[in-house]
């Protein structure tokens, strides 16, 4: 269940700061087409190399949606569903009344425990699309090295089948902990306070493991380890605040791109539509190109406007 007083508190303490990212990557970014960058996802493909249906060799480094922005798309549908048809008619506190409790009520009561235990179990798919999604962890990471005067990372890479692979950026939980969340404590206190509250390696691993259970109005966490994942449970009350603090960080990430959209878009009308990126390549040897990209007004999309043919991207906004 969603619970818009929450939201609206949550909303007070994190909209500035993600506004002030927002402004300090425009100002840090050593390149003013990095943040465009993120938008469009660039990436590195070495696969190109192994294509032999091509009339002439093809850059690997590329724009577009690729696997993960696809799968982004799918999820956004599912969660954007749930968040504008879960909203509950009241205030938390008052609900938290309509669940005390009590030997006259508790046919009623019995009934709201189950059906926010319903609620919840949809709310856990939503965090591990969050939490566990390549592309949101990537943005979060990319956002995160601009604002401190970073140039955007083209091999990002998560762990995929091969976890000896050494060429991967890192694993989720330490690119989401170390490399995101404690670069903004200083800097973005409420931002970093809501992932630490968020991000919980134990419950993300309940869930996607299907180690919990629902007893009365907690959730047992049947993944303790003692030190490494410490909790026996948490109340529906703590997983509706994890809840919440994970909606509005997603929130104001497409936020924050539904900005770069209107920034870039508006920055090129005096260009020919015209916007440059900067390339760090390190295949086939280290070298940093320039290439331009074209806005497109009518799909309100990028494509590369010089000889490297690479994939378009689709930057359509989504809803907060």
């Amino acid at each position: 269940m969603i619970f818009n007083d929450i939201l609206k508190k949550k909303d007070q303490l994190l909209a500035p700061e993600f506004a002030k990212l927002f402004d300090q990557i425009l100002e840090k970014q050593t390149h003013p087409g990095d943040l465009l960058l993120i938008k469009v996802n660039g990436f590195y493909n070495p696969e190109v190399h192994t294509w032999n249906n091509l009339d002439k060799p093809m850059s690997p480094y590329m724009i577009g949606p690729n696997s993960e922005g696809h799968s982004e798309w799918s999820h956004y549908s599912f969660i954007h569903n749930y968040r504008t048809q879960a909203i509950h008619p009241t205030n938390h506190d008052i609900y938290l009344k309509e669940v005390e409790w009590s030997n006259e009520r508790s046919e009623e009561v019995n009934r709201l425990n189950e059906k926010e235990g319903l609620s919840i179990q949809m709310e856990m798919m939503i965090y591990l699309k969050i939490w566990e999604a390549d592309l949101f962890i990537k943005k979060l990471y990319q956002l995160v090295r601009l604002a401190y005067g970073e140039p955007y990372d083209w091999h990002f890479k998560l762990p995929r089948d091969n976890k000896k692979d050494k060429s991967v950026t890192g694993l989720r939980h330490e690119i989401i902990r170390l490399k995101v969340r404690d670069r903004l404590k200083e800097d973005f206190p409420n931002i970093y306070a809501a992932i630490n509250n968020a991000y919980k390696s134990q419950i993300r691993n309940s869930i996607a493991h299907s180690k919990y259970s629902l007893i009365g109005r907690h959730i047992q966490l049947n993944n303790r380890i003692p030190v490494e994942a410490p909790l026996y449970s948490i109340s529906f009350e703590d997983w509706t605040d994890i809840f919440h603090d994970t909606l509005m960080i997603y929130n104001q990430v497409i936020r924050i791109f539904n900005e770069v959209d209107s920034t870039y878009s508006k920055a090129v009308q005096s260009t020919d539509l015209l916007m440059e990126i900067r390339i760090n390549k390190k295949d086939p040897v280290e070298a940093t190109e320039y290439h331009l990209l074209k806005y497109r007004p009518e799909w309100k999309d990028w494509h590369f406007n010089d000889s490297s043919t690479e994939e378009n991207t689709n930057t359509e906004e989504k809803n907060e």
